[in-house]
């Protein structure tokens, strides 16, 4: 081989040592840019679906979760709780769940339930009258407010009630039941709010 094709090491040490710098600075302007795909804090605000763990929620509590700047409620009812649930219809202004369907009830939430999984309730908990936020009064005992409380949710501002269901009782200051938002299960532990199965 004659000397004009043979590289001398100094050169070849350059040109390594120019590629890895090369390849180094490709990774760093990289990351940035890969990093704005995800979803910022602003857009989790603005509605990005957010996950929520519910391995360690026990029956009877209740867990709040932040989506587009608004408590949303994870309760996991006891079997009780449920079976007192077909028990109020009647003491209900929409115990079907039948008004403002389209902003207010998904389809997969269209049951006595308003669930995906009757021991989950996931519902968004602002009071549909001002934007109060109810208290829980998950407890069947007498209460200020009615001497047959059977559990539900209490919101102290204007005395609106509503059931485990969110559903709101009759001649009460709030028009509507609590919304449920969409969310999908994305395992028995996980819970993706702001997207439904279609979307997620």
């Amino acid at each position: 081989m004659s000397d004009e094709k043979k590289m001398k090491p100094g050169r070849r040490n350059l040109i390594v040592l120019t590629a890895a710098a090369g390849g180094a600075a490709g990774v760093v302007t990289a990351l940035p840019f890969a990093a704005s795909m995800l979803p910022s804090e602003r857009a989790k605000a603005a509605g990005a679906p957010v996950e929520a763990d519910i391995s360690k929620l026990q029956p009877g509590e209740k867990m709040t979760v932040e989506w587009r700047g608004q408590p949303v409620w994870i309760v996991r009812r006891t079997p009780e709780m449920l079976a007192e649930l077909p028990k109020l219809d009647d003491q209900l202004a929409d115990p079907k769940s039948l008004r403002n369907q389209d902003t207010l009830t998904p389809p997969f939430a269209r049951n006595e339930d308003r669930s995906i999984k009757p021991e989950y309730l996931v519902v968004v908990g602002i009071c549909t009258h001002l934007g109060c936020s109810p208290s829980d009064k998950f407890v069947a005992e007498p209460e200020p407010f009615d001497p047959n409380w059977q559990g539900g949710f209490y919101c102290p501002c204007h005395g609106s009630l509503f059931d485990l269901a969110g559903r709101v009782f009759k001649n009460k200051p709030a028009p509507d039941n609590l919304r449920v938002p969409p969310y999908t299960f994305l395992s028995d532990t996980r819970i993706l709010i702001g997207a439904d199965k279609a979307e997620a």
